[in-house]
């Protein structure tokens, strides 16, 4: 009963924090406000500090709370071993590349339309585990991949029924800047996940403190970022300028997303995960129609929507119970 109920609440959890993740970020970054827009690249700094220092009271739980083992795990598994913590450095820097694609995409499309087509990183997941883990899929899985890419196609679909005055609001080269972020980021996804899941296999650390070493090379990563890209605005007015409450909620969203869906992967199974991210999907629609009213739905779409949802069913369908380990 009690394994059952944490199942569900973790997967409400995902639902929640999946959702409101999307449509926080889409709003904070179409906001209209008076002062300068946060950086979106200083928001991924935070977050991955954010990440480090939850992951670290992580571990201090672990060992009941003693300073004297946590100094010595870290020191152990970091410090005293600097080519296992190096194989870390390449799926950071790809979650950070992720991470700042995440921000560029939802200011370009709308929140519904990001949620579908960002599903394709089961496709790009998939395929980089059958060809770097050798991981063999069944006919329903590769079946659920076609269906996927299907359904994404349909939501990209041009809309003929869209008025000139939403077509310029939205125009073709912000539609397109916004799918091709999606897009990258749906690959550095798949191939970032399935390196850190090789990784995992072939050591017996714990994932707390895999994603400590994630996260320092992220935070190296995201403020060499922001410098390169930003170094300007934050000389001139610091990098937290444009924060507000809605930012730093988006912040927290992002860098506790990994933790639920670590949780999720520990109670639930690909079945039930994969109800979360089609309820997930419908809300996201629902709220920026009614909501964020930056969307005009139409039967191209819905069909499209639904594809990827029975898509996402039909791929956890055969899945092996085995865990599959993602980035906190």
């Amino acid at each position: 009963m009690a394994s059952s109920r944490l199942k569900y609440m973790s997967l409400g959890v995902l639902v929640f924090q999946t959702t409101s993740l999307v449509l926080t970020m889409r709003y904070s970054r179409t906001l209209q406000s008076d002062g300068p827009r946060y950086l979106a690249s200083s928001a991924v700094v935070v977050a991955e500090l954010l990440k480090i220092l939850t992951c670290v009271m992580l571990v201090f739980k672990e060992h009941s709370y003693s300073m004297r083992a946590l100094n010595s795990i870290l020191r152990q598994e970091i410090a005293h071993k600097p080519m296992e913590t190096l194989k870390l450095a390449i799926p950071s820097g790809i979650y950070t590349l992720q991470n700042n694609l995440l921000y560029v995409a939802l200011s370009n499309l709308d929140a519904a339309t990001y949620q579908v087509t960002y599903q394709l990183k089961i496709l790009t997941t998939a395929l980089f585990s059958v060809s770097m883990l050798g991981r063999r899929l069944g006919i329903y899985q590769w079946l659920s991949l076609l269906i996927l890419m299907t359904g994404v196609a349909f939501v990209q679909w041009p809309s003929e029924s869209a008025s000139a005055a939403e077509e310029e609001a939205l125009s073709a080269g912000s539609q397109f800047v916004g799918v091709m972020a999606v897009l990258v980021a749906c690959c550095s996804s798949g191939f970032a996940g399935v390196y850190f899941e090789k990784i995992l296999k072939e050591s017996k650390q714990s994932v707390w403190v895999r994603n400590i070493q994630l996260g320092m090379f992220g935070l190296v990563f995201g403020l060499f970022g922001m410098l390169l890209y930003d170094g300007d605005r934050v000389r001139e007015s610091g990098m937290f300028q444009g924060y507000n409450t809605l930012t730093w909620t988006v912040v927290a969203l992002q860098a506790l997303g990994g933790l639920v869906i670590a949780a999720v992967i520990k109670y639930a199974d690909n079945i039930l995960k994969g109800f979360a991210t089609s309820l997930s999907i419908i809300l996201s629609t629902l709220i920026s129609y009614f909501w964020l009213q930056d969307f005009e739905p139409t039967g191209v779409f819905f069909l499209g929507a639904v594809l990827v949802i029975v898509a996402t069913f039909l791929y956890g369908y055969e899945a092996k119970p085995a865990p599959n380990p993602s980035r906190a």
